[in-house]
């Protein structure tokens, strides 16, 4: 594995061919394949992150995040939805839901928010995709501790998982706060590790 920093992206690619970093921007603007949604249950696209992605993708997002629901019923951290992704210069949108702090198991319901969107986005034959700092905004999960989970998490995904088309994963951070916890986050994992 190669690990390299250039300020102020953070990337490591894997001997499988993953490679995944971390950037500061705004995920509505980034192409890739998928953009991960950090939605509420119902689809509810009004605020943080789920309100800009609805706004800069249009009315077709909110549309079929509806239809989703009326069909499937209401999303969780093990059943993400998807929906096309509209004027996003993506072609998907999957939308997860993760835990509210306080709720309990935050760490488990996060992580599974994690590999659950990433597995659908494999389904959908996806090549790259981006996410946010899932429910670090209103959700109120402390910032430092979902790092620890997203890294730990993203590492077992891109060494575990038979992946056929996924590889490359962006975790996009929208302020430089965040943005600092998640480097300093990455760059204290072991990545040359085996984990557990």
């Amino acid at each position: 594995m190669n690990v390299d920093h250039p300020d102020p992206v953070r990337e490591i690619r894997f001997e499988n061919g993953i490679s995944l970093a971390l950037r500061q921007g705004d995920i509505t603007h980034i192409p890739v394949d998928v953009i991960v949604n950090a939605a509420n249950k119902h689809l509810q696209h009004g605020g943080g992150v789920a309100g800009a992605i609805s706004r800069c993708g249009g009315p077709v997002i909110q549309k079929e995040s509806n239809a989703w629901i009326a069909q499937h019923g209401s999303i969780d951290e093990k059943h993400p939805a998807y929906t096309r992704g509209g004027n996003l210069p993506c072609t998907y949108v999957i939308h997860t839901a993760g835990p509210i702090w306080g709720e309990g198991d935050e760490d488990r319901k996060l992580s599974d928010a994690i590999i659950n969107a990433l597995q659908m986005a494999e389904k959908l034959k996806a090549n790259s995709l981006s996410m946010p700092a899932i429910s670090t905004g209103i959700f109120g999960f402390p910032v430092k501790r979902a790092a620890g989970v997203f890294m730990q998490t993203l590492y077992d995904f891109c060494t575990q998982a038979e992946n056929n088309y996924l590889k490359k994963i962006l975790v996009i951070l929208f302020d430089q706060k965040t943005l600092e916890v998640f480097i300093n986050a990455f760059e204290m994992f072991p990545w040359e590790n085996t984990r557990p």
